[in-house]
């Protein structure tokens, strides 16, 4: 039964497959910090991501949301795959048991593996964070993960 819900699902996520510059689509991310994300397109080189994450980092443990909008640009590596280099910018909220909380501006730089066979993305980013509130610092959050496309 498992084999045959699996075999169902691959054929769903084949049947439904596009190249994933439309649309919605979510799923995870690991690093710092490790969560959900979800991405959506507003043109074919723009974007806007946002995600929900928990820092495991031992000074910094805290609930993380983010938000970026993002620019793509196709072609900068030779490759039969579109992997877009993708480069942004937006927020960040850190929520930390007692007066810890910050706020904070990301600029973000990244790689994104776009299949057109089946409805994935797979990414990494580059993200420094400049914390505004309550004290100004700098910090960096780094991330590995994937997105499966609604459409």
């Amino acid at each position: 039964m498992k084999k045959l819900l699996a075999i169902l699902l691959f054929c769903f996520m084949i049947s439904n497959a596009h190249a994933q510059k439309e649309g919605f689509g979510i799923g995870i991310m690991i690093g710092e910090p490790t969560g959900i994300n979800g991405k959506y397109w507003l043109t074919q080189t723009t974007a806007v991501d946002g995600g929900i994450a928990y820092s495991f980092a031992k000074e910094h443990t805290a609930v993380s949301l983010h938000a970026d909008y993002l620019y793509h640009i196709d072609d900068v590596f030779e490759s039969r795959y579109s992997i877009p280099f993708y480069y942004g910018f937006g927020f960040r909220m850190r929520f930390v048991d007692g007066d810890k909380n910050s706020f904070g501006a990301r600029g973000v730089a990244g790689l994104v593996f776009q299949s057109d066979k089946i409805p994935i993305d797979l990414f990494f980013e580059f993200v420094p964070v400049f914390n505004l509130f309550p004290s100004t610092s700098l910090g960096l959050d780094l991330a590995i993960g994937g997105r499966y496309y609604l459409n």
